[in-house]
């Protein structure tokens, strides 16, 4: 990276910023209290609030949305007449999944071959800190630029939608010239890519009941409807023989017109095993960004370990749903429902549930904001010219603050490029993608101030 005193300043910090990310990684936030205490949730939220006063933020607030969650917000006043810049983050977390097949306890930063490993490193606690390391280069170069707000949500991960609703209840909060969002990632360690799209997301909680209790499967077997049969059935009726997700009335052959991801890059950034094929039609990026994606997250039944020759009474399952730009999220989950209803077999008993759902999201590429980004992420990483890439991914507050503030210009980054692995184990952040991502934020900030002052 070419030194300058943005460059400079950051570099110096970041020997801090380890030790913050360490202790905020430390807080098992997820943001489900059937699993993780309240209370872990409670400690990151008060940790991100106090680091916001430190810096000099006012009116710093821990909001209690909807949904039982807390956002934190704070706002640091600019120069008169500056524009407002809304940068956001999240501090809840995925669960660590199988702890004992992370290399490091996942809630403890770990540095190990060059990286940062621990949950929420990058997805997004890392983002917030990369907020923090940007405004503390600019006040130690003269100042920020912009009046900034942020907002850093309690709740992302579990798509249960509190954040939207309290801005929809609350308009002027967030109200923003730019928006940033944190949470994104580069398209390659090292390319710097702005994220344009986003899938929006649907979660569904699936029940079959078939009998009135488990039966004796030698006794009852082969005349009884088996409830865990009938779901499976029902399961495979969202797939294609190649994979391809088929959702009654949904279309599933849009083509993603720009940057390519390799099949060869996706395989091994997806560590498919040797000889298994990839499943789908298209390029692998019309299937990531482009069409939808059903995914099967759960399946209540009987473990394998203790189960008894039992036809089963009743079977559930969680089903996400990924929802391409242009279409309508509500729409889909329509047909969704529909679907299921019609696929059920043996006219088995059928209870659906949405449990969250979000919109797709579009950026609009040709805003100035996207020409001052392009430039400090040109000088933050010398020789690379940025990209835009999609996400197969959700933010539903994306869609909701471009509902809410249409005149306001909306930029993706953060630190979730493929080697991250986020939502997986051994989930870690490249402290070298950080420097230079902290280092591109400061400078889109000068950027854009001088563009409005133009």
């Amino acid at each position: 990276m070419s030194q300058n005193p943005i460059a400079e300043t950051i570099a110096s910090l970041m020997p801090r910023a380890k030790q913050e990310l360490t202790e905020l990684v430390a807080f098992q936030s997820v943001a489900d209290w059937a699993q993780f205490p309240q209370s872990e949730s409670q400690g990151a939220a008060d940790w991100v609030a106090d680091a916001l006063r430190a810096e000099g933020f006012q009116d710093v607030a821990l909001l209690d949305t909807p949904d039982g969650t807390q956002s934190v917000y704070g706002f640091l006043p600019g120069p008169a007449g500056a524009p407002t810049v809304l940068l956001y983050a999240h501090y809840d977390v995925q669960p660590p999944l199988d702890e004992a097949a992370w290399i490091s306890p996942a809630f403890e930063l770990t540095e190990r071959d060059g990286r940062w490993y621990g949950r929420g490193a990058a997805d997004c606690k890392g983002g917030f800190i990369m907020h923090l390391l940007a405004l503390r280069a600019l006040k130690a170069n003269g100042g920020v630029p912009v009046s900034v707000k942020v907002i850093v949500e309690g709740s992302e991960e579990q798509g249960t939608g509190g954040l939207q609703q309290y801005a929809e209840a609350n308009p002027e909060l967030l109200t923003a010239d730019t928006i940033v969002i944190g949470d994104t990632g580069n398209f390659r360690l090292g390319l710097p890519t702005v994220t344009a799209t986003l899938r929006g997301m649907c979660l569904i909680k699936v029940k079959i009941d078939t009998l009135g209790g488990n039966l004796h499967s030698g006794m009852f077997g082969g005349a009884a409807p088996d409830a865990l049969a009938a779901l499976i059935r029902l399961l495979d009726s969202l797939r294609a023989a190649d994979g391809s997700t088929t959702v009654d009335g949904l279309a599933s052959d849009a083509v993603w017109e720009g940057l390519q991801y390799p099949e060869a890059d996706f395989r091994a950034d997806a560590k498919v095993l040797d000889g298994v094929e990839l499943i789908g039609e298209g390029t692998v990026a019309d299937r990531l960004w482009a069409r939808p994606a059903v995914t099967v997250l759960g399946i209540d039944c009987p473990p394998v370990v203790g189960a008894t020759p039992s036809v089963h009474a009743s079977a559930g399952a969680l089903i996400s749903l990924r929802v391409p730009p242009g279409v309508d999220t509500a729409e889909a989950v329509k047909l969704l429902e529909a679907h299921l209803v019609a696929h059920t077999p043996w006219r088995a008993r059928l209870e659906l549930e949405v449990v969250g759902q979000g919109q797709p999201f579009r950026a609009d590429t040709d805003s100035p904001a996207y020409a001052s980004m392009a430039a400090a992420l040109q000088a933050a990483y010398p020789g690379e010219e940025m990209q835009i890439s999609g996400m197969g991914g959700s933010i539903p507050l994306c869609n909701t603050l471009n509902s809410l503030y249409p005149e306001a210009e909306m930029l993706l980054i953060g630190l979730s490029e493929p080697e991250a692995q986020i939502h997986a184990v051994n989930e870690s952040v490249s402290p070298q993608e950080l420097e230079r991502l902290s280092v591109a934020e400061a400078l889109f900030l000068v950027n854009y101030a001088e563009s409005k002052r133009g």
